[in-house]
């Protein structure tokens, strides 16, 4: 797994050197003798091109090195390029960059370039909209987050903490409305989730104190 981790990290100077190898070996001995390696050169420029350094990105988030994530994407300089599955997981990415940084701007940019980009698979897809919706309820758009957490729900989150984050947010929204019997509702489906999440987990209790309040 780390040899291909370090083929992935050096694939664009690799393809280059079997390249200028490749026309080297032809020009010399021939080009049938030259067809391994400028080949070889190809498929390194090409997935290169196409997949990036995406699969290390993904292992820095995972192990909580943003930093080493962010420099990686940084390497990425034409990110249209990239296979459109891999493009929307880059601008995803983005997005939740741009949110761990506060710009909330960048953030709604980027995921909107994921949504348009396609989905990879469909639980993703409902985690786009929750992303976007996360991001209109912080901006404190609420017609829009309404619509896009609804949305989320409705295509499914990947996992109950999502869900149940989803879902409180939806009924802290019903509650600027006065919409108590809609608010209680979400609450209750958030609670069904039974996260466990110290964060989620609080707001559940925070919640509870006012929702046991309310009419209807």
């Amino acid at each position: 797994m780390k040899a291909f981790n370090i083929f992935i990290l050096y694939r664009l100077p690799l393809g280059i050197l079997f390249l200028v190898g490749g026309v080297a070996l032809g020009v010399t001995i021939g080009w049938w003798e030259a067809t391994i390696p400028l080949l070889i050169g190809v498929i390194c420029l090409v997935t290169h091109v196409m997949f990036g350094p995406m699969r290390l990105v993904q292992e820095a988030v995972e192990a909580g090195d943003l930093d080493k994530a962010m420099g990686m994407m940084n390497k990425i300089k034409f990110p249209k390029l990239l296979y459109k599955p891999i493009r929307s997981v880059y601008y995803f990415m983005q997005s939740n960059m741009a949110m761990y940084n506060k710009d909330l701007d960048k953030a709604e940019a980027t995921i909107r370039q994921s949504i348009a980009s396609g989905s990879p698979m469909k639980e993703y897809e409902g985690m786009q909209y929750f992303q976007l919706g996360t991001i209109a309820y912080q901006k404190n758009d609420l017609k829009e987050a309404d619509q896009n957490l609804k949305k989320a729900v409705r295509m499914g989150l990947p996992d109950k903490e999502n869900t149940a984050a989803a879902l409180l947010t939806l009924a802290s929204i019903a509650m600027s409305r006065r919409d108590f019997k809609t608010a209680k509702e979400y609450f209750r489906r958030a609670k069904a989730q039974k996260p466990t999440t110290a964060q989620i987990v609080s707001q559940i209790k925070e919640m509870d104190k006012y929702i046991s309040r309310m009419p209807g």
